[in-house]
């Protein structure tokens, strides 16, 4: 009879549970683009937020998408001095999952400020950049997911090392933790790996430093590029990643990442950058993405996964560095089953 009365409850308990949770998805996907109690409804989610930094303030350009008081993703973009275009994809998946996400252009950007002054292009004002975009946003650890992609997941990275109090999740996608083992990766795995006669031929123009030489990004985006960066003729390259290419600041790139695309050499302040033996103090809930053919090693991002504490790996195995892209068939599923199971508490690490 006891047991037959535990039932009993338990079942009521799980009906419950599943009626409110129903309503609540309900209530979000009826209010998802629904602007009008919004500040930013006369902009059409666009804000300019003020930043401060060291030598003055700036403002940065940001664009909220949809309504999800519980999902909420803010997308820091590659480069570094990339844009938001790159991920202009997420259009075709997030909004039918009822995800809030929110494009992002750091400082240096095309549609943010763009001072001229080096002294700006370090990680940790950078990290202090996202916390200022957070604060004025309103997202914290109720609702606040950080996806970072190439140099983003760089900056992602180190804004969870220093604030993972304010998130809900961690999203690194296609980028290692440690710029020399991407280094080499990139000069005793990828590079072999193209004709011999091309991959002599860049190495020559790297060696005299004639980065640019047509011959040389000519070799680069037909050899190179639509292998590991996304694996499309150039014909069919989507519209977006050649805007976002065409809007890419030379001076923030080659600052901190350097003129060669055989990893980060020369000058570049992002060198010698390694937070390999820090990554499993990170607790926040943490996704890895990688790609068979990505210019980062998906070994490594499987590594990193493992390493810090509450992780989950990725695969994409038809994808290359913009796997938001060329491999959408195992990207958005992926990362939407993360972003959903860290909200209903469900989150089994990975083997």
């Amino acid at each position: 009879m006891k047991i037959k009365l535990l039932l009993s409850i338990l079942l009521t308990i799980i009906l419950f549970s599943s009626c409110k949770e129903s309503k609540t998805e309900d209530t979000t996907k009826a209010n998802y683009l629904d602007f009008s109690k919004r500040d930013d409804q006369f902009t059409g989610g666009i804000k300019m937020i003020p930043i401060s930094t060291p030598i003055g303030k700036f403002k940065v350009w940001t664009k909220r998408v949809g309504n999800n008081p519980k999902i909420k993703v803010l997308l820091l973009h590659g480069g570094p001095g990339g844009t938001h275009e790159f991920f202009e994809s997420f259009d075709g998946y997030f909004p039918q999952e009822s995800i809030e996400y929110i494009y992002y252009d750091q400082l240096g950007s095309y549609y943010s400020d763009q001072p001229n002054d080096n002294r700006l292009w370090t990680n940790e004002r950078f990290v202090e950049e996202v916390e200022q975009v957070r604060k004025a946003l309103k997202l914290d650890n109720t609702n606040f997911y950080l996806l970072g992609q190439s140099w983003g997941g760089i900056l992602a990275m180190e804004y969870a090392l220093k604030y993972q109090k304010n998130l809900k999740g961690l999203i690194i996608s296609n980028m290692m933790a440690s710029a020399p083992a991407y280094n080499k990766y990139a000069e005793d795995i990828l590079g072999p790996q193209l004709d011999t006669r091309v991959f002599t031929q860049i190495k020559e123009f790297e060696k005299n430093k004639d980065y640019t030489n047509p011959k040389y990004m000519e070799l680069l985006m037909n050899h190179y590029y639509t292998k590991h960066i996304l694996r499309f003729p150039l014909a069919k390259w989507p519209e977006s990643i050649n805007r976002a290419f065409k809007h890419l600041n030379p001076n923030v790139y080659v600052f901190m990442q350097g003129p060669s695309e055989f990893g980060i050499t020369g000058d570049a302040t992002l060198k010698k950058w390694d937070i390999t033996a820090q990554l499993k103090t990170l607790t926040v809930p943490t996704l890895a993405i990688g790609s068979k053919y990505d210019t980062m090693d998906p070994k490594h991002m499987k590594w990193i996964a493992n390493e810090v504490q509450n992780g989950r790996f990725l695969f994409c195995p038809n994808g290359s560095h913009l796997s938001q892209y060329d491999d959408q068939e195992h990207y958005f599923p992926g990362l939407i089953k993360f972003l959903k199971e860290v909200d209903n508490r469900y989150f089994p690490k990975s083997s």
